[in-house]
């Protein structure tokens, strides 16, 4: 029996997945929710771990947005692709050209080989960009709603930049620890801040959790305080 889920995440627990469940149960009240916080931009989603195992040919999934599904574009992309392959129905309520359906039907409108071999290689050429066309068109979706995450993340850094500026122009003084080998020493929050953006993998940087903790010197609880509130910021 075919079965309808829907699933919606947050990347911070301070963060509400109210508006996401609205969304979805206005329109499809009888799907069973599946959720996850505080997960940013990586693939750790344990609720999505599980309804992905449960899913099977036939099944639909309801997201409010392909946001929700994955904010990295060739992650989603690729994903999508598989759940399509698989039998897998996806809706995306703020994104509906995005819809497997529109998908199919975008392969239903391949033109049937005449077995004139002339013409069968102009309507297999067809279809075949018929189908590239369709495949770009989801693509697309998911890089936007990746670029739309990296421009807030832009405007944080910029924000907290100009913030430190402020501080300068008025005599006050952020101190980093600069010796080499040794801690960096964060006299204020900002600082370390602009640390977990610029290298943490949750923000598209290359160091591990204890990496950036050991490189801005704060403790663990710290740096996921830190962590948390930027999540939060860049999720306004």
């Amino acid at each position: 029996m075919c079965k309808l889920y829907s699933y919606c995440r947050v990347s911070t627990q301070r963060q509400d997945l109210q508006r996401q469940i609205d969304n979805i149960t206005k329109l499809y009240p009888n799907a069973a929710i599946y959720s996850d916080k505080f997960t940013g931009a990586t693939t750790d989603r344990p609720n999505w771990n599980k309804l992905h195992k449960l899913l099977q040919a036939g099944d639909t999934v309801v997201f409010d947005s392909v946001s929700r599904m994955s904010r990295n574009a060739a992650e989603g992309s690729e994903l999508y692709q598989e759940l399509y392959c698989k039998g897998v129905n996806l809706i995306f309520i703020n994104e509906p050209h995005c819809n497997t359906d529109t998908y199919k039907q975008s392969a239903a409108q391949s033109i049937p080989e005449t077995g004139n071999e002339i013409a069968d290689i102009y309507i297999q050429a067809t279809n075949k960009v018929i189908m590239i066309l369709a495949k770009r068109q989801i693509e697309i979706a998911f890089e936007q709603a990746e670029k739309e995450r990296k421009d807030i993340c832009k405007r944080v850094k910029e924000g907290m930049q100009a913030k430190k500026n402020k501080a300068a122009a008025e005599g006050i003084t952020i101190t980093y620890g600069l010796e080499k080998g040794a801690k960096l020493t964060v006299k204020k929050a900002a600082p370390a801040k602009d640390i977990i953006l610029k290298h943490s993998k949750d923000f598209n940087g290359t160091l591990t959790d204890s990496e950036v903790c050991k490189l801005a010197g704060i403790s663990r609880n710290t740096y996921y305080k830190y962590k948390a509130e930027l999540r939060a910021e860049l999720d306004k």
